[in-house]
């Protein structure tokens, strides 16, 4: 499927593995140009490298902390002639109110929430120079959702939902389109963390059945996998993004995850990315 996507420039924060990694092949495959960001120099350097052989694109790797508003700065300066905007960054523990100290609490935020936030203010300024650009929000279902057990996270992604509608809200007069997405379960390294700690109740580091949609939606070499991006728009789905964007965010994470199909689950967090992106 021809997304109309072809030599449009990509910034994925996040992105040397879990949702950040598969989105970055999934850009890769319809022919995007590359900014890869993230913590961990070697793994996205070896992503970059091999998405640049695999596709014959270009892809850069930008090794940040955004936490660090320096690193902030940096890579705003780097990657100042995108076209789309990915924040997906993020690293926020489960555990409940008496579990999580203000130390960890503001660490976790100091990346997602303000991480978000900071990268945002920063790129909406130069999109909005030139006059075109879309920022997407890689949320979660948390912040819908709330659940004392993950509490860092569901205030921290309701806080970012907040900012998704209130920026997303006024954004299209610039010609900016700012939209927000809370995946299903993915199968993710932290995903499976999080389930050990959270949905199971068992202490971090046990072992853990792990829900049957998180190890379907993970290919055999590990990538979380978003093939349904180019087969499965889901028409319904789709209507109900389309009237939803007017105010700039889908909260499309499903109730019952278990029992949803591959498909469902996977366009749960693909098809706003369709939406979004197709006609710019």
């Amino acid at each position: 499927m021809d997304l109309h996507l072809r030599g449009k420039r990509v910034l994925i924060t996040g992105a040397s593995k879990g949702i950040g990694a598969a989105a970055a092949e999934a850009f890769a495959e319809e022919g995007c140009h590359l900014r890869l960001a993230a913590r961990s120099g070697e793994q996205l350097k070896a992503l970059a490298e091999r998405l640049r052989s695999a596709h014959q694109i270009d892809a850069t790797a930008h090794v940040v902390d955004l936490r660090k508003s320096e690193d902030i700065a940096r890579l705003v300066k780097d990657t100042s002639d995108i076209d789309i905007l990915v924040n997906n960054a993020g690293d926020i523990p489960g555990g409940s109110i008496d579990k999580i100290d203000e130390p960890a609490w503001r660490h976790a935020w100091e990346l997602k929430v303000f991480g978000y936030i900071n990268l945002t203010r920063a790129i909406y300024a130069q999109m909005k120079a030139r006059g075109h650009g879309v920022i997407v929000n890689d949320i979660g279902a948390a912040g819908e959702r709330f659940d004392a057990n993950y509490i860092c996270g569901s205030a921290g992604n309701a806080a970012l939902m907040a900012f998704t509608r209130a920026l997303g809200g006024k954004s299209l007069a610039d010609n900016i389109r700012v939209v927000g997405i809370n995946p299903g379960p993915v199968g993710t390294d932290r995903h499976f963390t999080l389930l050990k700690t959270r949905a199971y109740g068992i202490s971090k580091g046990s072992s853990a059945r792990p829900s049957r949609a998180c190890a379907r939606n993970r290919r055999p070499d590990g990538v979380p996998s978003l093939r349904p991006l180019r087969l499965h728009l889901g028409r319904d789905l789709h209507r109900r993004w389309r009237h939803q964007r007017r105010v700039g965010l889908a909260c499309l994470s499903y109730r019952h995850c278990e029992e949803r199909s591959d498909e469902a689950i996977h366009s749960s967090f693909v098809a706003p990315w369709i939406a979004s992106l197709r006609s710019q």
